[in-house]
């Protein structure tokens, strides 16, 4: 019953966070705010991000309130998970695991995202579909230095290949506890 309740907490803390792991992502890459995702994203986001710019602003063109915003509920998240866990640690450790599972879900956001790309550029239509413009704008900037170091070879591109290993593989050293997986 308590694993269930884990599962439970979990995925949803994890999908509420990957709303501003987008929100950021997409002002970091400057993608286009009229795309219907982009702007549920911004409504589902907003609540919290709003009253943050009031406090904080951005930095160096990085939307600072809404990494603080992030980074603060992704702390909260993990203490709430490890307490359901029943695991009581220190401070300093609830801080270095609210890290790592951030660094986990920006890796797994990026494996998914890249992954259903290829997909949809191989098999389905991508110029009818307006999230295919959106997810490129968000993952080329990861795919970009794959691609300068191997071109397109007869019209077919290996870089999602390369960084979805590439990806899965710095996932795999990420020490996580089991009820953060």
């Amino acid at each position: 019953m308590l694993n269930a309740l884990i599962i439970i907490v979990k995925t949803l803390t994890d999908l509420y966070l990957l709303m501003f792991l987008l929100r950021f992502l997409m002002q970091w890459v400057r993608a286009s705010h009229y795309n219907p995702f982009a702007q549920f994203v911004f409504k589902v986001t907003s609540p919290l991000v709003i009253p943050a710019r009031r406090v904080l602003p951005s930095v160096a063109g990085l939307d600072t309130p809404t990494l603080v915003v992030l980074v603060l509920l992704e702390i909260l998240a993990t203490w709430l998970l490890l307490w359901l866990a029943r695991y009581a640690l220190p401070v300093p450790e609830i801080l270095f695991y609210s890290l790592l599972r951030l660094i986990a879900l920006t890796l797994w956001f990026y494996t998914v995202a890249i992954f259903v790309y290829a997909l949809v550029s191989w098999f389905g239509n991508p110029g009818r579909n307006p999230m295919f413009g959106l997810l490129g704008q968000l993952i080329d900037p990861v795919l970009r230095p794959a691609r300068r170091l191997l071109p397109p070879i007869s019209g077919f591109d290996f870089s999602p290949i390369i960084v979805l290993v590439l990806l899965e593989a710095a996932a795999t050293l990420l020490p996580l506890l089991p009820g953060l997986r």
